[in-house]
């Protein structure tokens, strides 16, 4: 039990509310940084190695093979040539090498010799102050993993999902760093995972406002059909949230359950958790995917009702017009005691019964509803 309450204690700090404040997304490396290298570091016993000059890889290599422990190496977005020398020294695989420099991939988890290649993506909520046809909700990033026995590398892409606070936690808690680079695996995994909860929480605030906006009578300022491209574009962004989640949980659930020697069996364990709560921000994607798809069928149900509604006003109107277009359509314009020529009440008579007629229909329509 002491062992969850240490992995909870250093993940489970990053699990705020994105729609509250946004999050602290840096992207570490300006784009005139002279190397990809964010963090280079040696871990032994738990306890990051002090240098007096910040270590290179290569260095970081030397040092562990001499004295132990394992290395954390972390790169954003590297180019091929930079990462090519990290992957010469540790012998990664050229395909791992290739998707992890290309990035774009779908969350995966390969095994290539003696090292594990895991891809994640991460997804931030994009903050907006009302949702339209064209806000942006989620925001996606990448985080690649290699796993070794004695070395651990992350590579970043995207302006957003830092790493950088949670090395630290893992810093501060000796005892779970000492299992070494699964314990590491494990944290960004629930790190991400996390992530993707308070996503979820604030995906569904923004579809509960457009559900109300859609069943509110009489909904004033909201031009017709404006509601159809907010959720157009809600269920864009769900998708690919949906995209990120759904083939994870596969890896999730293969590090929980397959032996891996690569994966220290105290941490496997507790990817049971993370593909647990995995599972449920499934659950939860795929209810936004079909309630998103109710509340379209419902409002263009409602854009056809209203639509029959002006139909309907329209004849309606047009069938009272009919009657004194009729009645000036046989007598003309031409009066003289008119109708029957020359009689004197004519056309008092013929426009007063043109009137009841028109009253009587309009009345007639409007009991029936269609006025």
């Amino acid at each position: 039990m002491s062992m969850i309450r240490d992995l909870r204690a250093v993940v489970r700090p990053s699990r705020v509310s994105l729609r509250k404040d946004g999050g602290t997304y840096d992207t570490t490396r300006s784009p005139a940084a002279a190397t990809a290298v964010v963090d280079c570091a040696v871990y032994r016993d738990g306890r990051r190695i002090e240098t007096e000059s910040p270590l290179t890889p290569h260095e970081a290599v030397r040092l562990v093979r001499r004295d132990g422990g394992f290395v954390w190496i972390g790169l954003h977005e590297p180019t091929e040539d930079e990462f090519s020398g990290i992957a010469r020294e540790f012998g990664l695989h050229p395909l791992a090498v290739e998707d992890a420099v290309q990035a774009h991939q779908r969350p995966k988890l390969e095994r290539y010799d003696d090292s594990l290649f895991t891809v994640f993506k991460t997804i931030h909520y994009v903050e907006h102050d009302q949702l339209d046809a064209n806000s942006e909700v989620v925001e996606s990033g990448e985080v690649m993993c290699f796993t070794g026995r004695d070395f651990f590398i992350t590579v970043r892409h995207g302006g957003q999902g830092s790493l950088r606070a949670l090395r630290h936690r893992l810093q501060d808690d000796p005892e779970l760093l000492a299992k070494g680079p699964s314990a590491v695996l494990h944290a960004i995994a629930d790190h991400v995972v996390d992530g993707y909860i308070a996503v979820a929480d604030a995906v569904q605030d923004d579809i509960d406002e457009v559900e109300t906006d859609v069943f509110s009578p009489g909904r004033k300022g909201a031009p017709r059909g404006s509601d159809a491209g907010r959720i157009y574009q809600l269920k864009r962004e769900v998708l690919e949230f949906k995209r990120a989640v759904s083939p994870l949980l596969r890896p999730m659930q293969l590090l929980s359950e397959r032996p891996m020697r690569l994966i220290d069996p105290d941490i496997q364990k507790y990817f049971r958790d993370v593909a647990d709560h995995l599972a449920r921000v499934q659950e939860q994607v795929l209810g936004f995917d079909e309630l998103l798809n109710s509340i379209l069928q419902a409002n263009l149900a409602q854009a056809s009702v209203a639509q029959n509604e002006d139909m309907r006003k329209i004849t309606s109107w047009a069938a009272i017009i009919a009657v004194p277009t009729m009645v000036c359509g046989v007598y003309g314009m031409n009066f003289d005691h008119m109708p029957e020529l020359h009689w004197r009440y004519g056309y008092p008579v013929i426009l007063g019964f043109t009137v009841a007629v028109c009253l009587g229909i309009h009345r007639t329509l409007k009991r029936n509803g269609w006025l």
